[in-house]
């Protein structure tokens, strides 16, 4: 992940499902292949529906506990997904 002022922060991660045009599941439990991480964060589900001429899209992110949601939530968690999905309205409607 990149800030808007050229900071990375690295994810590690693993997709464990991809339905091309319909589904994307991911997660921090595992770093790469199936080695645990040391703290796992989140999976996030991101379901894209077609509607014909518009596409639903719905974000659903599991959190492992509440602590783990509210620190989140603390770093920004809902600027953040609100920012990503502004920039992928853009990139669809951009093409």
């Amino acid at each position: 992940m990149r800030g808007p002022d050229g900071s990375e922060f690295p994810n590690r991660g693993v997709y464990l499902e991809v339905v091309e045009n319909e589904r994307l599941v991911f997660t921090n439990a595992y770093t790469r292949a199936w080695e645990p991480s040391d703290k796992p964060f989140m999976t996030v589900i991101l379901t894209f529906e077609d509607k014909g001429r518009s596409t639903k899209y719905t974000a659903l992110v599991r959190h492992w506990t509440v602590e783990d949601r509210e620190a989140h939530e603390k770093m920004g968690f809902h600027k953040g997904w609100a920012i990503c999905t502004e920039q992928l309205a853009a990139l669809v409607t951009s093409g």
